[in-house]
């Protein structure tokens, strides 16, 4: 019996062509931010498609933070931002605790793996300053207040003295990514003093100079977040996203 004869793949679509063209065009001519691009009808031509196939890639290439326009002047290669990465991964989370948990695990990976450098990097300054930080979220548990700005704060703070910029970013997109794909403001946490304490052994582990002991204390305070993701997942077979 013969074989069917297999469907041809679909050509993809002309302005997402054009987008590949416009990202090799950057590549090529090694454009920098602020670098502005030929007007749209010159691409055009160039490219031998219409304006709007041009103006349709460009946009695309504007939402994911490659391309600007700016209205009367022009397009321009944009600084690079992990701004659209985060909103995307954010928003790609938010519907399943199952993938926060993945992310937290990535989380927790990537401090505990970097905590020895800032160990052999970090000065008195920055040891004081995470001490206020935690004295501020002592102070807020008490009062049975939310300290996400804090926390937030403070795992920038404990690798702020590694200079690292990627890191920093990265860093911030899992925090930022986490808290609100979980919905961590609105997830019952039965003992928030046992969170603020987590941070605050953590930078005694830091200020002693002792990394095994910061590197368990951070697995710790992770072990607890998932303990109060845990709790407030509804059961199996109860929850709509599941089924």
């Amino acid at each position: 019996m013969a074989k069917p004869i297999k469907p041809l793949a679909r050509p993809p679509l002309l302005h997402v062509s054009v987008q590949e063209s416009l990202r090799s065009y950057i590549e090529d001519n090694k454009l920098s931010a602020g670098a502005a691009l030929p007007p749209e009808t010159f691409l055009a031509q160039q490219l031998g498609v219409g304006r709007n196939s041009v103006r349709e890639a460009i946009k695309a290439l504007e939402s994911v933070g490659i391309l600007e326009t700016r209205r009367g002047i022009g397009v321009f290669v944009k600084e690079f931002s992990f701004a659209p990465l985060l909103d995307n991964l954010a928003y790609g989370l938010q519907a399943s605790l199952r993938d926060v948990e993945e992310l937290q695990e990535i989380r927790r990976v990537l401090e505990t793996g970097l905590i020895d450098r800032t160990i052999e990097m970090i000065g008195e300054e920055d040891i004081a300053e995470l001490r206020k930080l935690t004295d501020r979220m002592r102070q807020r548990a008490e009062r049975g207040e939310s300290f996400a700005e804090e926390d937030q704060q403070f795992h920038q703070l404990l690798f702020r003295c590694q200079n690292n910029k990627m890191l920093s970013a990265l860093i911030n997109i899992f925090w930022s990514a986490f808290y609100k794909a979980s919905d961590l403001a609105n997830l019952t946490n039965p003992n928030p003093l046992a969170t603020w304490r987590d941070h605050h052994e953590i930078v005694e582990a830091v200020a002693a100079r002792n990394v095994e002991l910061a590197r368990r204390r951070l697995g710790e305070h992770y072990s607890g977040i998932r303990r109060v993701i845990a709790m407030n997942r509804p059961e199996e077979g109860l929850d709509p996203i599941r089924q």
